[in-house]
């Protein structure tokens, strides 16, 4: 079957291929600039057109999502890469790096905070990007931003972006990604459930189109197919579930399995991934009190109820300590967070279907209230009871707990890091939540070695790892080491603004408690509640005056921002 219209664009793009591949840091740099320009103009009619078709009601503050998730990681982006490609030359943009020695020999670098802004807008807010093994303070130049080296070629190829339905950032920023870090033209098609996108991206992504850099397309799965087998594509990057991945390199029904058993892929292009997890969230015994418990049962909340469930990296298995006197506390303040949080309808497709599955494969499942929105269903896990909860990724508004029954901080994280590794499908992203005298507790060097079991491309310490992927300067994706027949949360990373070639993980720091309790107890920070919260009842606020600020940055800008931060 032949699609005229199709093979027009990809032709555009193949033909264009060479000279974008040799295009210069300067014009690249005009380009991105041009993008902010573009996106500006229809951040409001973007926001508010995603807003209404994800059953957001008229006037909430969870509109801030679609600001976050939307223009404004888009627009970061553009900031970031900006950065990277104006320090190129020699790669001088390292130099603003700090760089430290791990204890097992790895090194790692700060990312964050990098700029002034970053000082200001994340207080307390930390990320390192930790490199495998045989990356040195001696090499790193050499192992990073490789595609930009002057002896380097330059491989001018044709790529397809399969974009993702829940976050409106997704499909851009894989698009980004392929243009600037791999010198790839794309063809992007969007998912059906947020293709009411495309006319935003069209005029926000203009400049990539006018250099038919970039082509923007809607269609089914059929459309997909189509292009998954297109002669002209040369490479893939895929955004969504492990079933559609293995439908693209193995095929369908029986003959998958067989091709699979022997290795034998049907579609032998470089594809890379990310595809989500039964992401965990492990909260570590301390000293808590009641002002801790009712702060991180929002910040537990946030990690389930954002874009109602509907996140690869959501908190789907709730990791607690059986003996802990404050574990049912902390339950009860989750459910009352959650029965106060705005209701949030369910809006993606099969919502209803995963969720009712989700709640029959256990005789005690819970109902966390939700006011007018569907209950977030709670089902207490038991290792071997039902493999299921820890094999499936469920997306949408339900979760599991599992209990471990240990008193020692240092052996119960262990033993939770030990579950999550060897138990959990997934490893895109992971979450800790623990005391800073917890912390010193452990010690230092013993909990960083902890945190070095854990194998997931993108770990929150007292942070969402979500947060991860508004971050647009470390790298977003699984950790290293999935492969074709076993590609669980995927394959690659994307956004990485630095161009680390060998990044092994990510490992994002955020204060225990929220301003000025930040303070009073000895933490250097003015963070309060998180406009990433769901419980923020400015965040709609803050997202469009954030967005503003990263087109324009301008000083007399702070000040509204940081009075609606408080009050947030």
């Amino acid at each position: 079957m032949e699609n005229p219209t199709i093979d027009t664009l990809i032709n555009e793009l193949d033909a264009a291929k060479h000279d974008w591949a040799k295009t210069g840091i300067g014009q690249r740099i005009l380009i991105l600039q041009g993008i902010k320009d573009s996106l500006i103009k229809v951040s409001d009619a973007w926001v508010k057109t995603a807003a209404q078709q994800k059953l957001i009601p008229a006037g909430s503050a969870l509109k801030g999502e679609e600001w976050f998730s939307g223009p404004y990681a888009l627009m970061t982006y553009c900031n970031a890469m900006i950065t990277t490609l104006s320090g190129m030359q020699g790669k001088k943009y390292l130099n603003s790096i700090p760089l430290r020695l791990l204890e097992n020999g790895q090194i790692a670098a700060k990312t964050v905070p990098h700029s002034i802004w970053d000082h200001l807008l994340l207080s307390g807010v930390k990320a390192e990007v930790w490199m495998q093994k045989g990356v040195n303070m001696a090499n790193l130049a050499a192992n990073t931003a490789t595609a930009y080296d002057p002896s380097g070629q330059r491989q001018a190829k044709v790529a397809l972006v399969l974009g993702a339905g829940n976050i409106a950032a997704i499909a851009p920023l894989d698009c980004l990604d392929k243009l600037f870090c791999q010198h790839q033209v794309v063809i992007l098609k969007m998912n059906p459930v947020n293709e009411y996108l495309t006319e935003f991206l069209q005029i926000a992504l203009k400049p990539l189109i006018d250099k038919n850099a970039l082509r923007i397309v809607k269609g089914d799965a059929q459309l997909g197919e189509y292009l998954c087998n297109h002669p002209q594509i040369d490479e893939i990057h895929i955004t969504g579930a492990g079933a559609s991945h293995d439908a693209i390199v193995w095929g369908t029904g029986a003959q998958a399995v067989k091709n699979k058993k022997a290795a034998r892929p049907v579609n032998r292009r470089r594809i890379t991934s990310e595809l989500g997890n039964v992401g965990p969230t492990i909260v570590v015994p301390g000293p808590w009190s009641k002002a801790d418990l009712a702060f991180q049962a929002e910040h537990i909340a946030s990690q389930k109820l954002h874009n109602s469930g509907f996140n690869c990296i959501a908190c789907q298995m709730l990791i607690l300590p059986k003996d802990w006197d404050k574990t049912e506390a902390l339950m009860q303040n989750l459910k009352a967070v959650m029965a106060k949080t705005p209701p949030r309808q369910m809006y993606y497709p099969g919502a209803k279907g995963r969720m009712a599955e989700f709640a029959s494969h256990s005789d005690t499942a819970q109902e966390f209230e939700r006011g007018d929105a569907v209950a977030c269903v709670v089902v207490p896990y038991e290792k071997g009871a039902d493999d299921w909860y820890a094999e499936n990724e469920v997306f949408a508004p339900a979760m599991s707990t599992y209990q471990i029954a240990e008193n020692d901080p240092a052996r119960y994280l262990q033993q939770a890091i030990s579950f999550a590794n060897q138990e959990l499908h997934g490893t895109l992203g992971a979450n800790i939540i623990i005391h800073p005298k917890t912390i010193k507790q452990i010690g230092k060097k013993q909990f960083e070695a902890l945190i070095y079991e854990l194998h997931y491309g993108c770990i929150g310490i007292n942070a969402w790892s979500g947060l991860g992927f508004l971050l647009n300067q470390i790298p977003w994706g699984a950790f290293p080491g999935h492969t074709l027949d076993d590609v669980q949360s995927g394959i690659g990373f994307v956004h990485n603004t630095f161009m680390f070639d060998k990044a092994e993980r990510s490992v994002i720091t955020a204060p225990f408690r929220p301003f000025p309790r930040s303070l009073l107890s000895g933490e250097l920070s003015l963070m309060p509640r998180p406009p990433w919260f769901v419980t923020n009842k400015k965040q709609h606020k803050i997202g469009k005056l954030l967005t503003e600020l990263q087109h324009k940055p301008k000083w007399k800008k702070l000040p509204k921002i940081m009075f609606l931060a408080l009050r947030g």
